[in-house]
């Protein structure tokens, strides 16, 4: 059977990682959770410091063209982003009851068919912002996640935020009958997020 999922949706710099971070830590519902940072491992991937066996050299050189230049890892590139999300699951050898975090996978419909081959999506939790309030949010660091981001200039965070409005948001209509909707401000942490949805 497969593993059961929440999806983290929200445009960058709205605490998508430090929401992930503390379900790892809080858990979700009484079940242990496992936070997939999926930016998180295609990093690793690029800078050598993560090497699922199914990647070849060639994956490799896609997940560092893409993070150079923003672009999505596309249907026929799937495979890369599979072989990743494979490889967390047999590490974390996850239990029966247990749930995977997915953050930042899928980010689009084509994506989404590919990721519901491996696990099935129960919930998606969507972090909702204002594009000034998000860019804000990037300059103070206000996740506590940002640090060493060479990407968070001002023009490639708008560049993100438009491509989830074009690419991701649709994916809100595919799980419309499990999304769980939190407004995000400037403050707002996982802790207070977490509290907003222990009463729906």
């Amino acid at each position: 059977m497969a593993s059961r999922a929440l999806l983290l949706l929200g445009p960058t710099g709205v605490g998508k990682s430090p929401l992930g971070e503390a379900l790892e830590h809080e858990g979700w519902r009484g079940r242990r959770c496992h936070h997939f940072d999926f930016g998180a491992h295609l990093r690793a991937v690029s800078e050598g410091s993560l090497r699922p066996d199914a990647l070849t050299d060639a994956d490799v050189a896609v997940v560092k063209c893409a993070l150079e230049t923003g672009a999505l890892l596309e249907d026929h590139e799937f495979p890369i982003a599979a072989a990743i999300l494979g490889d967390f699951l047999v590490r974390r050898e996850l239990g029966a009851g247990d749930l995977v975090v997915l953050n930042g996978l899928p980010r689009h419909v084509g994506q989404a068919e590919g990721v519901e081959e491996i696990v099935s999506i129960v919930s998606v939790i969507h972090l909702a912002a204002e594009p000034a309030v998000l860019c804000e949010r990037i300059r103070l660091n206000a996740g506590g996640d940002r640090s060493g981001r060479s990407d968070d200039v001002e023009e490639a965070v708008l560049r993100r935020i438009e491509r989830f409005r074009a690419r991701t948001r649709p994916l809100l209509e595919r799980y419309a009958d499990r999304v769980l909707r939190v407004p995000i401000g400037l403050e707002t942490g996982p802790e207070a997020v977490l509290a907003a949805l222990a009463g729906v």
